[in-house]
């Protein structure tokens, strides 16, 4: 068994071990690559299990925490931790990836070792982001995922690719470059690049010079590097192209995973660091995510390639999602991380859909089908579970999130949900109107007569993907309990400074305030003296209380 004081990092270097096997191995041996891609990604999965039965639920504060001294100047930690805002994130992310590699098992036959060798690295940096507690490392991680994906994209995608990847690769960066600014002012500001401490300072107010326009700032910097990787309307115009173009694995990767960083980012630095600042512009960004999703909705409505179709998807789901986290209810909250999850699952089902018919045919015009469900009628029931699933069908977990953030959001903004509810009726006529197109009907083009039905493979992938559907769908009380502590905790986080700080214990000494902050930060012993505070605490009372 794993040890907990280590399993985090073992879950950022076992896909790089695997990359190190994969390098030693011929071109040639493709199926040894294949192999042992797989049998990583597998393992990784099993780890993460591992991390799920030692989180405990009751607990708001960060969980198996490591901390190392790394730089000595600037000051520079190798601090990792999870919550329930990240716990299921990273489970997600080893998920998608044993399937990613299942996917591409015949349909990257070129350059395979590279391939797979981007993926693993994009796994590893993928999960070290979630999990990061060190703004440093959390950028190191951020613009590290940044590199593989762009490989995937510029090497195995489709016809316009080197353009797709471009634009990813400018996009995102634009954003990291606003952020990078905002991550040095912060550690000018206060010393250190250790969240749990910024966060304890800014909140406890030991900062000088932090007045209301810095922390807007601030906020914005941040702000506009995750609504970019969302992606929030109107920055949303890279994800299509990025999509379309991208190999299978490459797509499901980026809807499951990456695009989660975005409204991740936000509840993990956000709302916490800068929780006046996100009320103060929390009206604009529920009008742009609202915009989200009904143009994200009608767009893909009127779209006649499938896989854009189910690319622009995400932009409507994922406002849900934004909707949920700066309407500033526990419920809406809860609803917005479960979710994030949902969507990777879903819309990774979709793609992997796509991406089978795709190897068939070789063309994601909808016109190029119509009647599959006559000559691949598993493959056709499959799809449907996914449409379903995507459109919120009660009883699978679409439905679920979608509900808690509607009813979390009309406790607060009557008018806000009402308009968002629109989505999950154009969200219906889309993708019904194009599983008709694709799946009913008769059969009209000669090829399509002969298609054959979903292999073995494809069986077990699409299958995999239905189980969970249908278990976070009647069973979410077994996710969302394992949030509810964390989501509670934020809230507090993001109450006024003058509500925030009555909630805590006045502190006498400065090492019953270490003592107390231990929880989040992971050690006794601060990095450097900081002023006593004279009427605070570790700033989470549910973590210090246990």
């Amino acid at each position: 068994m794993l040890p907990h004081n280590f399993l985090l990092s073992t879950l950022i270097l076992l896909p790089l071990l695997g990359v190190l096997g994969i390098v030693f191995l011929h071109r040639e041996d493709e199926t040894w690559i294949r192999w042992l891609a797989l049998v990583t990604s597998v393992v990784e999965f099993a780890a993460s299990l591992w991390m799920l039965a030692g989180f405990r639920r009751d607990l708001a504060g960060y969980q198996l925490v490591e901390f190392r001294h790394w730089i000595s100047a600037p000051s520079i930690h190798y601090h990792l931790g999870i919550d329930g805002i990240s716990l299921f994130l990273v489970l997600l992310t080893t998920f998608l990836t044993p399937f990613a590699i299942l996917c591409s098992w015949q349909s990257i036959t070129d350059r395979s070792k590279e391939f797979f060798v981007m993926l693993l690295v994009l796994e590893a940096a993928m999960v070290g982001t979630f999990v990061s507690l060190d703004l440093f490392l959390f950028f190191l991680f951020w613009e590290a995922m940044l590199i593989p994906m762009y490989f995937l994209i510029g090497i195995w995608g489709h016809d316009r690719r080197l353009y797709a990847a471009m634009k990813f690769i400018l996009y995102t960066m634009l954003g990291s470059i606003f952020m990078l600014v905002a991550i040095l002012w912060l550690y000018n500001l206060t010393g250190t690049f250790d969240v749990p401490e910024i966060q304890f300072r800014l909140q406890a107010g030991l900062v000088t010079y932090f007045s209301g326009r810095t922390e807007m700032l601030l906020f914005l910097a941040f702000f506009l590097a995750f609504a970019i990787k969302v992606p929030l309307f109107p920055l949303h115009t890279w994800l299509p192209d990025a999509h379309t173009e991208a190999p299978t694995a490459g797509s499901v990767i980026l809807a499951g995973v990456m695009l989660k960083m975005g409204t991740y980012g936000m509840l993990r630095f956000c709302l916490p660091l800068f929780p006046d600042a996100a009320r103060a512009a929390a009206p604009v960004i529920g009008v742009l995510a609202i915009i989200g999703i009904i143009y994200g909705a009608l767009v893909a409505m009127v779209q006649h390639d499938l896989k854009r179709l189910v690319a622009y998807t995400s932009v409507s789901h994922l406002g849900f999602v934004v909707l949920g986290i700066f309407a500033f209810n526990q419920v809406a909250l809860d609803g917005a991380i479960y979710q994030m999850l949902n969507h990777g699952i879903s819309t990774g089902m979709l793609f992997l859909a796509v991406g089978m018919i795709y190897d068939r045919r070789h063309t994601f015009e909808i016109k190029e089908f119509g009647g599959l469900a006559t000559p691949m009628p598993v493959f056709s029931s499959f799809f449907l579970f996914a449409c379903l699933s995507s459109l919120a069908l009660p009883l699978l977990n679409g439905f679920v999130g979608e509900f808690l953030i509607l009813l979390g959001v009309f406790a607060k903004h009557r008018a806000w949900a009402s308009w968002a509810a629109s989505g999950t009726v154009l969200s219906a006529i889309y993708l019904l109107w194009a599983y008709q197109r694709v799946c009913m009907q008769q059969v009209t083009v000669e090829k399509n007569r002969t298609l054959r039905d979903a292999s073995p493979r494809e069986k077990f992938i699409l299958a995999s993907f239905s189980v969970v559907i249908l278990l976070m769908g009647v069973a979410s009380p077994l996710f969302i309990n394992r949030m509810e502590a964390s989501t509670a905790n934020l809230l507090l986080q993001t109450s006024p400074r003058e509500s925030y700080l009555a909630h805590q214990v006045p502190m006498k000494t400065l090492p019953e305030y270490w003592r107390r902050i231990a929880p989040i930060t992971g050690r006794a012993t601060p990095t450097q003296a900081l002023p006593l505070p004279s009427n605070t605490s570790a700033g989470i009372e549910n973590a210090s209380a246990h």
